[in-house]
């Protein structure tokens, strides 16, 4: 199997993980009203926003991650390439 690394994933989707965490515990904090809000704020609107935005931040690295371990685990699958031998010819009669 390949090398499955955090090490190797773009900075900019690090960084949007990293802060898409901090985003979704800010959510958590709104929620249970740990954290003040100015007063147009709603709670349940504000924790809500916030746990959409934190969600999204969080897409690309799980997308940059699948679609590795999909290349791992199945190379053949993103082969684009036919790389059959000579002696290998299909018969359409068999």
């Amino acid at each position: 199997m390949g090398n499955l690394t955090f090490s190797g994933m773009p900075k900019a989707v690090l960084i949007a993980e990293a802060l898409g965490g901090i985003i979704l515990l800010f959510s958590y904090l709104v929620l249970h009203q740990v954290l003040p809000l100015p007063a147009s704020f709603t709670r349940p609107v504000a924790a809500t926003i916030l746990l959409i935005v934190g969600l999204i931040m969080m897409l690309p690295a799980a997308t940059v991650m699948m679609w590795r371990t999909a290349k791992a685990l199945a190379p053949e699958l993103f082969n684009l390439t036919d790389k059959s031998s000579p002696g290998e010819k299909h018969d359409p009669d068999n």
